[in-house]
């Protein structure tokens, strides 16, 4: 697997933003998914050696049946600092590297952080999401930007996240007792196709099982 969009990595902080402003305008919100989606992928980073070494993970699941068809872990020196709105320039690289080791293309990534839930409506989700054109889903733990009203405490319930009058992602109960987790679309699926893919892929768990699974390998669990 090869990116179909590249740029430089090495900016710094406005000319990332400059980027991300300059991307979000290519970014697509309406369902363009395979007829048939087999391959569900998860997508995590953690880091090691002080945040020195970016280790990013994938876990690529077989759907509906959810079980693992293959898995891999990249490593590459920490190059960008850690700057809130600008979390996919200090881990999309590492991302890349374990992607390009997958034996064959996901039909879907679910990520761990934002899509459009994000300041310049473009985060982590989006941005892999275009630079591979494959449909992305962001799947953050925490909310980045964006207010809403509490869900109700049942599996599959959600409110709309709402930033300047828009909708801009959902905020999922995925199981009862459990705190939200903050949904949004990244690339090429819609709001609501997103919360049917994020359900579909959860268990008995938080955290639908690709991103738990890619979480495991990225945080070396």
């Amino acid at each position: 697997m090869k990116p179909l969009i590249s740029h430089p990595w090495n900016l710094s902080p406005s000319e990332a933003i400059a980027l991300q402003r300059d991307l979000r305008e290519r970014v697509i919100l309406t369902d363009r998914l395979a007829s048939s989606v087999r391959r569900v992928a998860g997508v995590d980073v953690g880091f090691e050696a002080d945040g020195t070494v970016t280790r990013a993970a994938v876990a690529v699941l077989r759907y509906p049946e959810l079980d693992v068809l293959e898995s891999a872990i990249a490593r590459r020196p920490t190059e960008f600092p850690y700057i809130p709105g600008l979390l996919s320039f200090r881990e999309l690289p590492a991302v890349l590297d374990v992607l390009g080791q997958l034996r064959e293309s996901p039909d879907l990534l679910l990520c761990d952080g934002q899509g459009v839930a994000h300041p310049r409506r473009f985060g982590i989700a989006s941005h892999l999401g275009l630079l591979m054109d494959i449909p992305s889903i962001g799947v953050a733990k925490t909310r980045l930007c964006g207010q809403h009203d509490e869900p109700v405490n049942q599996r599959g319930a959600w409110t709309p996240l709402w930033a300047n009058q828009a909708v801009i992602g959902a905020v999922l109960r995925t199981r009862p007792g459990v705190k939200p987790l903050y949904i949004s679309p990244g690339h090429r699926i819609s709001l609501e196709t997103a919360i049917q893919w994020v359900m579909g892929c959860c268990t008995r768990y938080r955290l639908p099982e690709t991103t738990r699974q890619a979480h495991r390998l990225a945080s070396g669990r």
